[in-house]
């Protein structure tokens, strides 16, 4: 081995990164985008989330403990509503307007005072603030509880003694026994699909250009239109089965919990594998060659992860960077399939997510169409 060929070959890679700018964008400004949205994204905490309070507590506000523990909640955390009804209130949860019901019974305070002083017939469920929460989120959910506890335990505290109140929250409207991996996976199935059909439909449209059978193709009798409807109903069936196979594996393996249409699903991940596919095509025609295609994956596929509410909430992530979460095709199928398989939901309360799927893919589709006439 000759030190000077290294040196050559050396010098001839570093001249080729310099003469490309899209792979000295890659080298350093992808890792910034990594680390900015890993710090930013991963560093809030769950904020203005609407709970529903229905206070029957019938003691004097001067002397109410239910009062005394409402002005306790972390307000930062906790957005509260109030309602005179529980049924109301859950309905509210139900419908996805809220995230919980917290409930104080109608002789709470009589009740705390008089367990206080040495009354041991007091039912439990008279000194207990019960949480009714939407659990198809726990990254949601936990902080919702917590905040409720930590109001308990300074109000109690504050007392000067440790008056007998407990908190239940075993209970759930969705998602009752939920883990962190029933949330975890649609977000991931959602995801993978995204990334795998950008990238096949990248690599195909790339290669095709670079062979000019691209070219060809547009040569004979076949739209562009027909090209691109082609694709979108290839990389769907795709999807669909992807989504298939990862569902299987999580029902299996992991043992996930599936309320809703399993089916409703699996047309959710098919049409973000549609929307995706016709994203592919937009990107692959400001790339020359298959290398210069997967540049575009980390500032396509990390915000996908970071800003969808996959791995962390999107009311944990910063209000000003917040809009960009909702400007993501991810963010709807992940909340779409999360609320099919924890919340039991149909296509009746999803359609918004539905919709909005459906812009991105006809606006991606149509544009993709257009930049196809764009012939070599």
């Amino acid at each position: 081995m000759k030190v000077s060929r290294v040196f050559a070959v050396t010098k001839r890679a570093l001249r080729d990164i310099k003469n490309d700018r899209r792979t000295r964008v890659l080298i350093f400004v992808a890792p910034l985008l990594v680390m900015i949205l890993f710090g930013v994204a991963f560093t809030g905490n769950v904020k203005d989330v609407r709970v529903i309070v229905v206070n029957n507590d019938t003691a004097a506000a001067s002397s109410s403990l239910s009062d005394k523990i409402i002005s306790n909640f972390d307000t930062s955390t906790l957005n509260v509503a109030y309602s005179n009804s529980e049924s109301d209130a859950i309905g509210q949860v139900q419908n996805g307007s809220a995230y919980a019901v917290i409930a104080f019974p109608s002789t709470f305070t009589q009740s705390v005072e008089a367990r206080a002083s040495g009354q041991t017939s007091i039912p439990q469920e008279n000194v207990t603030v019960s949480i009714l929460a939407d659990k198809s989120n726990v990254n949601v959910a936990n902080p919702i509880i917590a905040a409720v506890n930590n109001a308990v335990v300074q109000t109690t505290q504050g007392q000067g003694h440790q008056p007998p109140v407990s908190v239940d929250a075993s209970n759930a409207i969705y998602g009752a026994n939920a883990q962190f991996i029933d949330t975890f996976v649609p977000g991931i199935v959602s995801v993978a699909v995204w990334q795998i059909t950008m990238l096949l439909t990248l690599i195909a449209f790339v290669g095709e250009r670079t062979s000019g059978t691209l070219s060809r193709l547009l040569a004979s009798p076949l739209k562009e239109s027909e090209l691109v409807a082609g694709y979108a109903v290839a990389f769907g069936a795709i999807g669909a089965a992807q989504s298939a196979v990862l569902l299987a594996v999580a029902v299996l393996l992991f043992h996930i919990t599936i309320v809703g249409n399993v089916f409703l699903s699996f047309g959710v991940i098919a049409l973000l594998a549609i929307v995706a596919e016709g994203l592919g095509i937009l990107l692959s025609s400001f790339a020359r060659r298959e290398a210069q295609a997967v540049q575009f994956l980390p500032f396509v596929v990390l915000p996908a992860f970071l800003l969808s509410g996959v791995f962390w909430p999107i009311e944990a992530i910063p209000e000003w960077l917040q809009p960009v979460s909702y400007l993501l095709p991810t963010t709807y199928a992940v909340a779409a399939v999360r609320s099919v398989n924890l919340r039991g939901w149909g296509l009746d309360k999803i359609y918004p997510d539905v919709v909005a799927l459906l812009i991105f893919a006809g606006v991606f589709l149509v544009l993709a169409t257009i930049l196809l006439r764009r012939r070599e």
